[in-house]
């Protein structure tokens, strides 16, 4: 629930900067000024103006907001013509292309995880563009049990959730087209394959929660009026479908009146199928719980909390006695007791207190694992249930850890290590003795060995002490001209934690630089740290990733001449307001799915319920006044130089819709005053990024990597090491 997010004519099309001739691609050291200046579709300019609060806004291209249009369909497919034939004539992209094609080529397994008499796990031969489910019985030959590469012939369609019954013998898998948030659920008999009933749709931000094998709750809004991708959804509502029967005649559990009304309603079953658990939240933290006693089937609901002032979730049951992840009066997270029958805030009992890190405890084998971040790196923390501490866990090393997590009655556990330069591997772990050994360690074309990271603190705009990790090739010379990508998130109580990734892992061998800032907004240090970053606090995020960005050049490690900034979703608003505030900082500007016209965001599908993070234009004058200040779309300015910017989105996406990087395109273009590229990369049949075939997202990077050096004035690759 937290984590929670178009053939038509184009008028006044001329072609983009012309494709290298024969000649210039045999040069490796063709530069940008060798291409003619771009020539941006025009982009129709509307009469629309809004009043708030007294004060007339034009929104001159609200027309882009209707993405279904034959207008707007144009204007994407003027947009991409444009730009594909910019990045199509950058000398090295097709070499940059072949060598991250070349370092994905690589078998991905996951851990596996018994359900019934099989174990399964997910596994990618390489280049696969969905991940497939396998699974094995008695040590026998694995055998291929869902293949989502089959769901579509573009690889577009994906598999967003498998659950299986108690007893394994059926599944109920998810799917998502085209990126949509829109799902479909998908009933088959386990042992043999077969559908069992028609597929259960329009399902949006659901989970799959069984009960025994006789049915599950999922969460969904009714049918919006308007557009599928942009309509605005306000009333989330839980069902329960039994077996067998129609969709039409699923139980309507919770979020059918004014009372119980939420924009995110989630539930789950406790492992012993005797309770069940509702949340009910109007924006992405807080919420309210309650829970039903299965074992009586004419028990109500009784509250556990009747606010949203926290984030409180149960993390298991023992009998009657429930164990709650809490944050209620403990800003770094807590873990509490209570019996069910008096469930509320008075009769909690500390099981786990809060320490100066944030925890985040997961179980299984009948233990209670505490993961908790210190600056942003994991340690694990062992207790059983009576809450006696068995041990600190060894790790591999310093990074970040994931897993940990299984049945009751699971006798070995399974958990991944991962950082910036380390490919993540699957260890086996023994919770009795505390032994573990690699399970699976991948076999990929990358030398991890040649590579560091470095943690350093530097000082933002108010005094406050940023983590930033830095990594690159060791023996790095700190001479300024490293190109460098600065990565930022900053909101959501999301933690940016040490990880692994092929994309990265082929910018570092390119000899790039790459730095995570760990920004006010994000949870890398409990609830105090990510409302230091919301609503009239959101300038915080920016000047801690402009500060890290100074950080970078006062230490050599790069020049504004060779710095890039990439973030997505609530990222790609970082990126948009740190261009528009310091345009001079920066050489390439790289805004993914970002939320960039924040007057008008809540308007969207289930946009208001960002409004925790943001504050919304309609709150107050004074709200209104500060989203006005740093709104990407409403803060472009003329006679401003911005960075060489590659937006890119997708035309599905329902969750931050392409309406927000349209515009934002639309008014760069307007108002460029020089050369320096303003563009957008618009991915069709894609949505806000999850099961994004593998195929299109070599492309992607392939792209975005060639236009970042390209435009820091790198001619080749061979200059780069």
């Amino acid at each position: 629930m937290k984590h929670l997010l178009l053939s038509a004519v184009a008028v006044g099309l001329v072609s983009a900067c012309s494709p290298a001739s024969d000649e210039q691609q045999g040069n490796s050291e063709v530069t940008m000024n060798e291409y003619a200046p771009i020539t941006y579709p025009e982009t129709r300019q509307g009469d629309t103006i809004d009043t708030y609060f007294g004060r007339d806004v034009a929104d001159p291209y609200r027309w882009l907001e209707d993405d279904r249009s034959a207008e707007t369909e144009a204007w994407v497919v003027a947009q991409n013509d444009v730009t594909f034939a910019h990045l199509e004539a950058i000398p090295y992209r097709e070499d940059i292309e072949s060598r991250l094609t070349q370092m994905w080529n690589y078998e991905k397994v996951s851990a596996p995880f018994k359900e019934g008499d099989y174990t399964y796990f997910y596994r990618n031969d390489g280049l696969q563009n969905q991940y497939v489910v396998y699974r094995q019985k008695d040590g026998e030959e694995p055998e291929v049990f869902l293949d989502p590469n089959t769901f579509s012939e573009d690889g577009t369609t994906s598999l967003a959730q498998l659950t299986f019954s108690e007893d394994g013998s059926i599944a109920a898998y998810s799917i998502s087209e085209g990126g949509s948030d829109w799902r479909k659920i998908i009933v088959i008999d386990a042992e043999t394959g077969e559908q069992l009933e028609p597929a259960i749709v329009d399902v949006k931000f659901s989970g799959i929660s069984w009960v025994g094998n006789e049915g599950f709750y999922y969460s969904s809004y009714d049918k919006p009026e308007g557009s599928e991708l942009s309509a605005k959804t306000d009333q989330h509502k839980l069902y329960y479908h039994e077996l067998g029967t129609a969709q039409s005649e699923d139980a309507l559990v919770f979020g059918g009146t004014e009372a119980d009304k939420h924009r995110y309603v989630q539930a789950s079953v406790s492992e012993d199928n005797r309770f069940l658990f509702i949340y009910g939240a109007n924006s992405t933290s807080g919420n309210k719980m309650f829970i039903r006693d299965l074992e009586n089937p004419e028990a109500g609901l009784t509250t556990v909390l009747d606010h949203d002032q926290s984030d409180t979730y149960v993390l298991d049951t023992r009998g009657s006695t429930l164990y709650l992840l809490t944050n209620l009066d403990a800003p770094n997270q807590r873990v509490v007791t209570v019996d069910a029958s008096n469930p509320t805030p008075e009769h909690w009992q500390d099981f786990i207190p809060e320490t100066e890190n944030v925890l985040s405890p997961s179980t299984g084998s009948g233990y209670i694992f505490a993961e908790y971040m210190v600056d942003a790196i994991s340690q694990i923390e062992q207790y059983n249930y009576e809450g006696e501490h068995i041990r600190t866990v060894e790790l591999p090393g310093v990074g970040s850890v994931g897993g940990f997590s299984g049945k009751r009655e699971d006798e070995t556990l399974y958990f991944t290590f991962t950082n910036y330069s380390t490919p993540s591997s699957i260890y086996a772990y023994q919770p009795d003795s505390g032994e573990s050994e690699v399970y699976r360690e991948p076999a990929i074309d990358f030398d991890s060995s040649q590579f560091e990271s470095k943690q350093v603190f530097y000082t933002s705009k108010d005094g406050t002490q940023v983590p930033m990790i830095i990594t690159y090739k060791k023996g790095l010379e700190l001479d300024g001209t490293n190109p460098t990508i600065l990565y930022g998130y900053g909101g959501f109580n999301i933690s940016l934690t040490p990880s692994f990734s092929v994309a990265n892992a082929a910018w570092l061998e390119m000899g790039g630089v790459y730095a995570v800032a760990n920004l006010r907004g994000g949870g890398e240090y409990g609830k105090a740290w990510h409302d230091a970053g919301t609503q009239m606090q959101k300038q915080n995020v920016f000047d801690d990733f402009i500060a890290a960005a100074e950080y970078l050049i006062a230490e050599d490690y790069t020049s504004s001449d060779r710095l890039a900034v990439r973030g997505g979703s609530n990222g790609g608003l970082l990126v948009g307001a740190v261009m528009t505030q310091r345009p001079e900082l920066f050489a390439v500007a790289l805004p993914a799915v970002g939320v960039l016209d924040m007057l008008r965001y809540h308007t969207f599908t289930a946009g208001a319920g960002w409004a925790y993070d943001y504050g919304t234009s309609e709150d107050s004058e004074e709200m209104f006044d500060y989203l006005l200040g740093y709104s990407p779309v409403h803060n472009v300015e003329e006679n401003v130089s911005y960075p060489a910017t590659l937006i890119t989105t997708g035309d599905h996406d329902d969750r931050v819709v392409p309406a927000h990087s349209f515009k934002f395109a639309a008014e760069l273009q307007a108002k460029a005053s020089d050369d320096t590229p303003q563009l957008i990369r618009i991915e069709t049949n894609a949505g806000h990024g999850a099961g994004t075939p593998v195929s299109k997202t070599i492309e992607q990077y392939a792209d975005i990597y060639s236009f970042t050096l390209f435009h820091m004035g790198v001619g080749s690759l061979e200059e780069l090491h």
